[in-house]
């Protein structure tokens, strides 16, 4: 088998006739002239040495022969490749390094964003959603064991069927407010405390009101407050029958008949010390305190 060679041009050919089919296309207006005449490529071929010959350069004449060939054949020619997907990718890709790092950095601002509103509002948000309608039985759970009278069981009950109603909805944040409602139940129903009947110097034991729609009558309310067995007072929520608003104070009066108002006054006057001030008495286990003296329940918060 006889072995084929293949000629290894020298390096200073091949780049000697990329720069004349440079010169070429610099020289337009001699290309299009010449390309018009007879014996344009030896035309071109003189013009050309000439040109080198100026510049002190030695080019062969088959260098020059050759970069006349390739001008035609649009050698050494860069051709663009065809707008689409594939080139955007490319020219994305390598512009890269402008682009890249604003890119990533936004990137990792926004990963951390993310991450952040999952772990602190997103997750445990849906870790108490699903939580809800256990804690919600839990917590009725520990009212029905607390819970001895009728009023705090009724109350029980009907927060936990809030609570459901309210879970079905898919309506969490009133779902998570009965289950606060629940926890302070709880605290209410857990309370032990006597109703006193405030006796000391400088402070009423007793006031009376002219109501609104009956000029001609009196309401007579007695000033008691809550004492824990520890002694220490307590605010309570009371709803004013003058306002009908719910405040927490620890102090509020009781209406009484004018009898019992009557009899207390004269205790007190006395020798100035309400021998009998206990007016009531708050059990664990349940929501009222059961009173010892005659009273409406009715309330008033400022005198």
């Amino acid at each position: 088998m006889v072995e084929e060679k293949v000629e290894q041009r020298p390096l200073d050919d091949v780049m000697l006739a990329m720069d004349v089919v440079d010169t070429l296309r610099h020289q337009q207006l001699l290309v299009e002239r010449e390309l018009n005449t007879e014996q344009r490529d030896l035309k071109m071929i003189e013009r050309l040495r000439s040109i080198y010959a100026s510049q002190g350069i030695d080019v062969p004449d088959h260098v020059l022969e050759e970069g006349v060939t390739a001008l035609k054949e649009d050698r050494f020619v860069y051709d663009p490749p065809e707008a689409g997907f594939k080139t955007w990718l490319a020219k994305v890709y390598v512009s890269r390094v402008r682009w890249g790092k604003p890119v990533a950095i936004g990137i990792g601002v926004l990963a951390v964003v993310w991450l952040g509103y999952s772990y602190f509002v997103s997750w445990p948000a849906a870790r108490e959603a699903a939580e809800l309608p256990a804690a919600l039985q839990s917590q009725y759970q520990v009212l029905s064991e607390l819970a001895k009278g009728p009023v705090a069981r009724d109350r029980s009950r009907t927060l936990l069927e809030s609570g459901k109603s309210a879970l079905n909805r898919d309506d969490r944040g009133a779902a998570k407010a009965v289950l606060d409602k629940m926890e302070a139940l709880q605290s209410d129903i857990e309370q032990e405390y006597e109703l006193r009947i405030v006796s000391r110097p400088g402070e009423r034991s007793g006031v009376w009101r002219i109501p609104d729609a009956n000029p001609d009558a009196r309401n007579f309310y007695i000033i008691v407050e809550a004492v824990t067995p520890e002694g220490k007072s307590l605010e309570i929520p009371v709803l004013s029958e003058e306002d009908g608003r719910v405040h927490r104070t620890s102090k509020w009066g009781l209406r009484v008949p004018e009898a019992e108002f009557e009899r207390i006054a004269a205790d007190k006057r006395d020798d100035g010390i309400i021998q009998d001030n206990l007016f009531g008495k708050k059990q664990r286990g349940y929501i009222e305190p059961e009173y010892s003296m005659s009273t409406t329940g009715s309330a008033i918060t400022s005198w």
